[in-house]
């Protein structure tokens, strides 16, 4: 999603110079911890589990580790302070109600809404990370007057929406292909934002739309993304990242790659060529209007990529299930 939202100085706003993006996928991960990592995951999970917040057990624990470690990253293994985030996130979950908007979100709306935010590609980059694509241009003309047009609490809800299949389906879906790091799961994604096309004036207007997403995303999803790599930047990209730089923390400042008008090269150092759609220098025949080219592992376990809001568990494809009336307004769930 563009949301710019994780947390582990800058953003280079001049082409990356660099051959190569590299992303650490493995370090505060499952099964990489480091000793001190281990102990402060423990602390967190036993006080989580004291306050109520999170139950481990089995078959159904509440909240999944890799839910809980991406909570821990955001705030750099320090067990108090990712307390604080994750009672905050779980708030909003109840205030918001997500689980049953989620499991009650109407099809046709929810696949209209991906029109307006990051598209996932349907592959996977190198470490196994689903490329996630944003064509900003597309939001412009008659499709940003119909986004405008959406009542400020609905965009709000299509964006919660797209971010629980993403975390619900999509990253569990990756993390059930083989993939090099495997077992350990796959809890971010790789996105590239394509300013090709893109005027100072319709950035400015779409300030407020990127911010809200990134806000939500920061607080309530975090360390979802891993790299974040902008390609085709204007001239007049360094403002533009005077604007919205006071909105991410460093550790995501540190994910943005600027790569100019070539960014085949560079990102084909991540990105397999099959699973590089050809805009950006890959194979793929694939747009951002297009629905996912699930490749062929994916297409193995799925078939083709379901319709409306969906979850992956035990390696199958279901539907959300809405809570039951007495949780309904818990709103809590494995993010």
């Amino acid at each position: 999603m563009f949301s710019l939202s994780s947390s582990s100085t800058d953003a280079q706003v001049q082409p990356f110079k660099g051959e190569r993006i590299d992303p650490d996928v493995t370090s505060g991960h499952l099964n990489h911890l480091t000793p001190d990592q281990q102990a402060a995951f423990n602390v967190f999970k036993d006080t989580l589990a004291k306050a109520q917040l999170y139950s481990p057990e089995r078959p159904h624990p509440t909240h999944d580790e890799p839910t809980l470690l991406r909570f821990l990253r955001a705030r750099r293994f320090d067990p108090q302070k990712a307390h604080k985030q994750f009672a905050d996130a779980e708030a909003w979950r109840k205030k918001h109600n997500v689980d049953a908007l989620y499991a009650t979100f109407p099809a046709d709306e929810f696949e209209s809404a991906r029109r307006f935010y990051p598209r996932w590609t349907g592959r996977r980059d190198k470490n196994g990370l689903p490329v996630y694509v944003y064509r900003i241009a597309s939001l412009s003309g008659p499709l940003q007057k119909e986004l405008n047009s959406i009542p400020p609490e609905r965009r709000y809800q299509r964006i919660v929406a797209l971010y629980e299949t993403m975390t619900r389906f999509v990253l569990r879906l990756c993390t059930h292909l083989p993939h090099p790091t495997a077992p350990t799961p796959i809890s971010s994604v790789t996105t590239i934002i394509d300013l090709d096309q893109v005027s100072l004036p319709t950035l400015w207007q779409l300030r407020a739309h990127l911010q809200e997403a990134s806000a939500l995303a920061t607080a309530n999803y975090p360390e979802t993304l891993s790299t974040i790599a902008v390609v085709n930047s204007p001239s007049f990209f360094p403002t533009v990242w005077s604007w919205i730089k006071p909105w991410f923390d460093e550790g995501t400042r540190r994910k943005v790659h600027v790569l100019g008008k070539d960014p085949g090269p560079t990102l084909r150092t991540l990105i397999d060529p099959k699973d590089l759609p050809k805009p950006y220098g890959g194979e793929l025949d694939w747009k951002f209007e297009d629905e996912p080219a699930l490749d062929d592992a994916a297409k193995a376990v799925i078939g083709e990529m379901p319709k409306g809001p969906v979850v992956f568990e035990n390696g199958e494809v279901r539907r959300p299930t809405p809570p039951e009336p007495a949780d309904a307004s818990s709103g809590s769930t494995s993010q």
